[in-house]
Parts: structure tokens; sequence; C-alpha cells
């Protein structure tokens, strides 16, 4: 994995080198002759330096001075320049030393990078540019001892490199700013994905703590019909079987009770934080949208919320909310609508979901939230499973809540109202 990594790192300083000498050919001359050029190569070397972050920029500068310099010195002889090896070695000898000092000078800044707003960025880099040129210039002078500039050039040579650097970190801040709403993207998805899971495994905690609720009774009531028997001197084969019973149970609860210990950590550790209610009402239709196009439906969904602020209780409202709104993709035959509504009145909030759906029989409203009682069968005449309608009157209870369904005339369907006090959901700042 090492070696694989290092192969990696040195065919991408190599890149980044041989791109460099390449653009470096696409250049401006400020001063008379080709004695000294500024070229695209500097701004391809920065960018790559931005955005390469995992290279050691020392050891690619050196890598990508050499080239350069090994790259001009061809191309001297291709063009034929008529100049020795040597002489033109000699020539471009300063290009290697800019890009080493380039990326000295980078990497005593490299630290600091994320730091830097991108103005600040850009006067940065444009003060190591003008600090490489004034180097390059200097060995030219020394090796060459050339005098074709003039030290009063270096405000224009200064101006060229804020125009150049800031191009760069232009380029480099947008490539950025996409970069982060990819990773802003691929979160979101996440979070969804995390939400939908913590919202149906609420309800399996939820309607798992019920079923050892009833195991418990179970329990207690076969115990205590045991006892009566064997105080009422019964047949002792009776007696004996009951006892059988009531154990049994008791192991299914305490494996009940295992599994629920398993699921609750699971729920605290993936599934923490807070949030804003029009975020829950936003998850909500998102995720029943594609519930509605899975089952080939077209259904509008429509969202008004006049109260917005932030809860921690928003895994047990997502799990009511989806429920109801799932309930109402279903009952809706192809098309139709959806509406979700949040508001403040008197203390209490107030959530109502509404379908155009076909509305709910009249001999069916009293017993839409007993336990046990469902509308909705397969082909097949099995009934459905999941949180039900008595387990969501049972989280609104716990909040010390109400659930109402009433008939909506104007929208053809039905509107379940869920009214909570806002303290209870409400997160203290």
């Amino acid at each position: 994995m090492g070696q694989s990594i290092l192969r990696m790192r040195v065919a991408q300083i190599l890149l980044v080198a041989v791109v460099t000498a390449v653009a470096g050919e696409f250049k401006i001359n400020p001063f008379d002759g080709d004695i000294f050029r500024i070229a695209m190569g500097s701004s391809a070397f920065l960018l790559f330096l931005l955005l390469m972050r995992q290279l050691p920029y020392i050891s690619t500068g050196i890598a990508t001075g050499v080239v350069v310099l090994l790259f001009r010195t061809a191309m001297d002889a291709v063009e034929g320049s008529g100049l020795t090896f040597e002489q033109s070695l000699s020539s471009h000898f300063s290009a290697m030393v800019y890009y080493i000092v380039f990326a000295l000078l980078m990497h005593a800044i490299k630290s600091r990078l994320d730091t830097f707003h991108p103005l600040v960025l850009g006067a940065v880099a444009a003060v190591i540019d003008l600090l490489s040129n004034e180097m390059e210039l200097l060995t030219r002078l020394i090796v060459l001892d050339s005098a074709s500039f003039r030290l009063n050039e270096w405000t224009y040579l200064m101006a060229i490199a804020v125009l150049r650097t800031y191009f760069t970190t232009g380029v480099y801040s947008s490539i950025s700013v996409s970069q982060m709403r990819i990773r802003a993207r691929e979160q979101n998805e996440r979070i969804e994905q995390m939400l939908g899971f913590g919202s149906g495994l609420y309800g399996e905690v939820f309607y798992l703590k019920k079923s050892i609720g009833t195991l418990e009774n179970v329990t207690l009531n076969s115990f205590e019909l045991y006892r009566n028997l064997k105080a009422g001197e019964g047949p002792e084969p009776y007696s004996r079987q009951v006892l059988d019973i009531t154990q049994q149970i008791h192991e299914v609860k305490k494996d009940s009770q295992r599994i629920l210990a398993g699921l609750v950590k699971l729920v605290e550790r993936e599934v923490t934080g807070d949030m804003q209610l029009s975020g829950i009402l936003r998850f909500t239709v998102k995720s029943n949208a594609k519930y509605a196009e899975m089952l080939d439906k077209q259904i509008d969904f429509h969202i008004h919320i006049t109260s917005d602020y932030t809860t921690d209780s928003y895994i047990p409202l997502l799990t009511l909310l989806n429920n109801l709104t799932a309930n109402a993709v279903e009952v809706i035959k192809r098309k139709g609508s959806i509406n979700l509504d949040a508001y403040e009145k008197d203390g209490m909030t107030i959530f109502t979901v509404t379908d155009s759906g076909a509305g709910i029989q009249k001999r069916d409203l009293e017993l839409l939230f007993e336990p046990g009682f469902t509308t909705k069968f397969d082909e097949e005449g099995i009934a459905a499973t999941g949180i039900g309608l008595s387990h969501v009157r049972d989280i609104v209870n716990m909040f010390g809540g109400t659930i109402t369904v009433q008939p909506v005339s104007h929208a053809g369907g039905a509107m379940f109202q869920i009214i909570v006090p806002s303290a209870k959901l409400r997160k203290e700042e």
C-alpha cells in the first residue's frame, strides 16, 4: 500500500511538472527580446499547488524546475536557436530557480492556506510570485551577467503578478465552491438517509417497547393464574403447563429487552442534534414524493408553515408526519394533492396533514386509532403492517398532545390534526 501511494505521488508530481512546462510556452515578454518571460506556467503551477495539497511542495517545486529547465533546453534545440547545450542550460537555469523558490515560499504558508480569505490569498500569492520573479531575475543577472531589465520595471512586474495570481486564485475559488456544493449535496443525501433510518427505527423501538409492556402484563397474568390454580388445588398438569408458558413468555420478554437496548443505543449514536420544523416538513415531503413516484402516482405536495423553531424531538415528529403522509399517499388513487401545515396557537404547535383521497368512512372513525385496525390489505387480503395509527396516537400522547381526524369537503379527503404543547418540542436556547 505504501509503495502504491508513493508511485501515485511521483506520477502526480511528474504530471504537475510536465503540464507546467507546457503551459510555460504560452507567455508574454515584458522586456526586450526573450531574455525574461512571464508565462502561464506559473499560474498553472500555483493552481496545482492549491488543488493538490497532498503533494510535498518542495519536492514538487524541484521536480518542476528541473523539468522546465530540460523542456526549454530541448525546445531551443528543436527550434534551432543556435545556442549550445551549455548556453541553453545557462539561459533557462533561472526559470528552475523561480519554481523552486515559489514552492519554498508556498510551503511556508501551506498550513495556513485554508485560513486565508480569497482576496488575501491572492495578495499573498502575488507577493510570492514577485519574490520568485526577483530571484529569477537576480539569478539571471548573476549567471548571464544580464542587465536587460531595470529595477523600476518591478512595479510593472508586480502588476502582472497581481493580475495573474488573482486570476488563478479566482479559478481555484470557483473550483472549491463547486467541490463544496458537491460535498454539501452528498452530505444532505447522507443526512436524509440517516433521518429516514432514524424515523423508521424510532417507530420500531416504540413498537417494541409496547410489545415488552404487553409481554410483562401477560407474564404477570399467567403467573397469577398459575398461583390461583395451585392454591385451588387444580390439576397439577394444568398448573405446570401454565408455569411453563409463563417462563417462555418471560424469556421472550428478556430477549426483546436485549434487542431494545441495542436499538436504543443505535438510535442515540446515529441520530443526534436538532432540526427546524421547516426542515422536518421538507424532509417528509421529499421522502414521500419518492414514495408516490414508486407507486406511480402523481401527487402535488404543499407546505405551509407560519411558525418555525428548532426542536431536538425531530425523530418522533418525523415518525408521526411520515406515517400520516405515507397513509395519505396510499389512499390517493392516481392523482391528488397533500398539504402539510404547521403553526402555533395559544402555546400549542399544530400540525395538519390533509389529502384529497377518498376520505374515511364514518363507521371507521371510532375504530381508526384502535390497535390492530387497518383498512389496507394487499392483493392476497393480508392486512398491512407498520407503526399504525394507534402507535401514532401513543407517540402524540407521550408529548401530552392530541390527534384527531375529520373529513375535508373542499379537498375530498381527510385531515389529520396533531396538537402538541410547544414547550414539549421547542428546544431551549
